[in-house]
């Protein structure tokens, strides 16, 4: 049978209000935010009915109060964001540090638009820093001019005589005044139509390690993430997803459910059953007492060892070419010595601390949205089509978010489909304005979500008589991640996703004939991107395959790559930094009775920025793996801020050590075997090797950090492993033995 929706719900049209009231008195110039509790230094609660702040554009608001919000587009994730778009926003502005606050922007691509993607408002690809730059630098100095012609006005003196400083405006008579005492009369002033931009010589905080806007909120536990958020006669909703991939609903018996304490609704939705309770844990029994017959006629009942016996057969077929240079198949047919390895890489789960989750409130002509939010525009848009809405009638206020790695960047919004979908089947039974939270547990995301690609590359290489490279093929054979997604556009014209490519595509290395080609396969198992995307598998064949064939021609790794990178002086840069500061070519201290160690090497740009490491490992007597060491180069450009450019880097190495020394997604007749922790381990506190970060210094623009730390370690690390026992691992997660 199948139940319909049961249907018993209270009704709420009281307001949330999150902590961080509105700033002071001022002009507000045509923006209204919606609430939100991200804020870095807390201002003055404003007065009942004050006018709003002085806003020369869509980043910026000086309160009466003298608090500077800056308004990020971009999602803290734990990366750093928000911290570094204030630091831009302050250095233009001349502000004091102490009175910066963050909130998250409102959906509106027409004012939030990433500047990388075009008009479409997200956050991905380390593009925060990078593409908000110039940006924010304008959006700060223009609030400085307008607060300078508001003074000069005010005080009958020349602009030019004004000094402002740490938040101080002054002239040399002893005049001064405050951002807050100036932020009516500035906001009188017009609006500059050029604004000049400070000397780099001249930064206070670019460049400088100033404490992150976010920190003390997450210390203190006032932060709001989605799983925080409480709003009065708020449901929450867990989804039963089909056990398989391609699975459907048959029908379901419901009728255990109502025994459940607290459950208000079960409803049918295209990915599965949803339960609506009074809080999770109702929500949760309720799910557990469902009982689904599914419809398995175009599920997936395969296995990934299966998977990756196609995709070796695959590869013995030449696929769509994405690079060409050369004759690589006749250098390599001619070459003195010749060399081929397969590399394999499984399915990965993004494994974020804070799993999916969205709380969505349906009222007449409006849908409110609360959420980790990474991926507005299309999340917007998907919503506004479920609820019946237009987009802009669908407002998204911008929470932290616990984490993503790509996983809240949903092309297909699953998940905030699902709280949609939710709100809308209540709204037609007559239920509206009741807030609902979707939580989907990390059993639910592990089994049922998306994964990074399986992958199968086949690498062949061949070397001279002199000991040169002569010629590089690489053929890749994975899932595509844009494909049939809002993204396919960048496929239509060659049929490749660069996504499978980048990294390989684009390999530094002066080789003479090279030659990258792809298959692109089609599967039952959702994919998406993981941090780090491509590169996340093709460094690691790249750089572990430049060994083998440094080690055949009897050439030093870091000798060899400093010959092949001659017209990418960003790339030796950082592969001298980090091979000076790891004291390469020194021998390494000795381990203990029965262990060996060795010291490996990889070097890669992704998002715009290239990372060097050097890794030094030890493997114990009974062939346990240690990563002793990482000695980490980064070329990113200026460094906003060097203690987030290392945290990053640190956070991106431990992210790729759990996949290169645990991280694997299987499935077996259909079904995944992993589930949580227990069995999908990520790196421990013990594991985590002593890291050293070394910015290499650049007066280039920045570039991004969130993700390029990630796909060298573990090239560099298996690099090391095979200095110390001679052994090449071509597979992750690493085995030895």
């Amino acid at each position: 049978m199948t139940d319909r929706p049961i249907v018993n719900l209270s009704r709420s049209r009281r307001a949330f209000l999150m902590a961080g009231g509105a700033a002071g008195a001022g002009l507000l110039l045509g923006l209204v935010l919606p609430a939100s509790a991200q804020t870095g230094a807390p201002g003055k609660a404003a007065a009942a009915g004050a006018a709003p702040p002085f806003e020369p554009n869509a980043f910026v608001r000086i309160g009466t109060d003298d608090t500077v919000t800056v308004v990020a587009k971009h999602v803290e994730m734990g990366q750093g964001a928000f911290t570094g778009l204030a630091t831009i926003v302050a250095e233009e502005l001349d502000a004091a540090w102490r009175q910066v606050r963050v909130v998250g922007a409102p959906a509106d691509a027409t004012r939030y638009n990433n500047l990388a993607w075009g008009p479409m408002q997200g956050t991905g690809g380390s593009s925060a820093i990078a593409n908000s730059w110039e940006q924010l630098r304008n959006a700060g100095a223009s609030a400085r001019a307008m607060l300078v012609a508001a003074a000069a006005k005010k005080w009958g003196v020349p602009a030019g005589e004004i000094r402002v400083s740490g938040g101080v405006v002054s002239h040399p008579s002893g005049r001064k005044a405050s951002f807050g005492d100036l932020a009516t009369d500035a906001g009188a002033m017009p609006v500059p139509t050029s604004v000049a931009l400070k000397d780099p010589k001249d930064f206070v905080f670019v460049g400088k390690a100033f404490p992150r806007v976010d920190s003390l909120a997450k210390s203190n536990g006032t932060a709001q993430f989605t799983q925080d958020v409480q709003l009065p006669g708020m449901l929450t909703a867990l989804v039963l997803h089909p056990p398989r991939f391609g699975a459907r609903v048959r029908s379901f018996d419901a009728s255990a459910v109502r025994d459940v304490p607290g459950v208000r609704g079960v409803l049918e939705l295209p990915t599965g059953i949803a339960v609506v309770a009074t809080g999770f844990w109702a929500a949760k029994q309720g799910r557990d007492a469902l009982k689904v017959v599914w419809n398995e006629n175009r599920a997936w009942k395969g296995s990934t060892g299966e998977l990756m016996a196609e995709y070796r057969k695959l590869a013995e077929k030449p696929g769509k070419v994405a690079r060409a240079e050369g004759d690589a198949q006749a250098a390599i047919a001619s070459a003195a010595t010749k060399l081929e390895a397969s590399f394999e890489f499984p399915y990965l789960a993004h494994a974020a601390m804070e799993p999916m989750n969205c709380v969505m409130r349906l009222s007449d002509g409006r849908c409110e949205v609360w959420n980790g939010e990474q991926f507005q525009t299309a999340d917007q848009k998907a919503i506004a089509q479920v609820v019946g809405l237009k987009p802009e009638q669908v407002s998204i206020t911008m929470l932290y978010a616990g984490g993503s790695f790509g996983r809240r960047a949903n092309p297909q919004s699953d998940y905030v489909l699902e709280c949609a979908e939710i709100v809308a089947r209540l709204a037609k039974a007559g239920t509206k304005d009741v807030p609902v939270k979707l939580v989907w547990t990390r059993e639910d995301d592990m089994r049922g979500g998306m994964y990074r690609p399986m992958y199968l590359h086949a690498l062949r290489g061949g070397i001279d008589a002199g000991g040169a490279i002569v010629g590089w093929q690489h053929r890749i054979v994975g899932q595509s991640i844009l494909e049939d997604t809002i993204f396919e556009g960048a496929m239509r014209k060659t049929g490749i996703d660069p996504t499978s490519v980048e990294g390989a595509a684009n390999l530094p290395y002066a080789i003479p004939a090279i030659a990258v080609d792809l298959h692109s396969t089609s599967e039952a198992v959702t994919v998406q991107w993981w941090r780090s995307v491509g590169s996340s598998h093709t460094a690691f064949s790249t750089e572990t395959f430049l060994d083998e064939l440094a080690t055949a021609a009897k050439q030093d790794p870091v000798e060899l790559r400093r010959r092949l990178l001659g017209k990418h002086p960003r790339h030796l840069a950082a592969l001298d930094l980090a091979a000076k500061q790891a004291g390469w070519g020194t021998p390494l201290a000795p381990g203990k009775a029965g262990e060996k160690r060795g010291r490996g090497v990889a070097v890669h740009e992704s998002f715009g920025t290239v990372v060097a490491q050097v890794v030094e490992a030890t493997v114990k007597a009974d062939g346990g793996i240690v990563v002793d060491r990482v000695v980490c180069a980064v070329e990113c450009g200026l460094a906003v801020n060097p203690d987030i450019v290392r945290a990053q880097m640190e956070g991106g190495i431990g992210y790729g050590l759990s996949a290169a020394l645990h991280g694997a997604i299987t499935v077996r007749d259909g079904l995944v075997e992993q589930s949580n922790f227990h069995d999908y381990p990520v790196l421990r506190i013990h594991e985590m090797p002593a890291v050293e970060v070394h910015i290499v210094p650049s007066a280039g623009k920045p570039t991004g950090v969130g993700e390029p730390g990630t796909p060298v370690i573990a090239p560099a690390l298996a690099n090391a492993l095979f200095a110390a026992t001679g052994k090449r691992l071509r597979s992750l997660p690493l085995r030895l033995g």
